[in-house]
């Protein structure tokens, strides 16, 4: 099949580096800023899936794939698992892409499908679900995430010590994991996180709140043993 060709080819070149440029020069009438997701743009996308539309396809598969290739792999924290489930999950928005309908974003129902996938493959392989790996004590109230400083990624992400922010993330909870993936990597608002998770929106706060509350102190601890390292150079 040449989208099963095409999708190994991707993974093949390691979708994890800088995402591709994709100019408004390169696409048609039909798709021409998908990037804007708004309500029209998500409707001509809805069309042209409908439609089977080869040429929309590749162009959400190089607007998405590094998106969709990083959120699986701190999803499922395996490299081959994550590249299997990114291929399928291209294989069922072209199967099933008239259940589409343009009235959420594109993205949110992209990680929506590849979250269902990894439920899949986690209970054929181990016959539990996702959400069975939650922390105990998880109970869903509501946490209102504090606003009186930045988050661990709005303090790392953009200079050198990134790396460590992705190290610890691995540390996580899965499902505290996926949250923060979602609301700081691809900016996903909490109602569409919830949507993708399938989750109520108290659930998602208490997640993202869980999930900051663990990770600047492995961050902090990442950095005490870098600097022990490098002081004994």
């Amino acid at each position: 099949m040449v989208l099963a060709s095409k999708l190994k080819n991707v993974v093949a070149k390691g979708v994890f580096g800088e995402a591709a440029h994709v100019s408004q020069g390169d696409m048609p009438a039909a798709s021409l800023t998908l990037t804007d997701q708004s309500c029209n743009e998500n409707s001509i996308v809805a069309q042209g899936l409908k439609r089977h539309d080869p040429e929309l396809l590749d162009q959400l598969i190089v607007q998405y794939q590094h998106r969709l290739l990083r959120y699986l792999l701190y999803l499922t924290g395996n490299r081959e698992t994550a590249e299997d489930i990114f291929q399928e999950t291209w294989m069922r928005v072209l199967k099933r892409g008239d259940q589409f309908n343009g009235k959420s974003r594109f993205d949110t129902w992209l990680f929506t499908i590849a979250r269902n996938l990894v439920i899949d493959v986690r209970r054929k392989r181990t016959m539990s679900s996702l959400e069975a790996m939650r922390e105990a004590g998880e109970d869903g109230r509501a946490f209102d995430v504090p606003a009186d400083g930045p988050s661990p990624f709005e303090m790392y992400q953009t200079n050198e010590n990134g790396q460590r922010v992705a190290e610890a993330l691995l540390t996580l909870e899965p499902l505290h994991r996926e949250v923060l993936v979602l609301r700081f990597h691809e900016e996903l608002s909490l109602e569409e996180i919830a949507q993708v998770t399938h989750s109520p929106l108290s659930t998602v706060k208490s997640r993202l709140y869980r999930g900051l509350s663990a990770l600047k102190p492995r961050i902090c601890a990442a950095e005490t043993v870098a600097g022990a390292d490098g002081g004994a150079r």
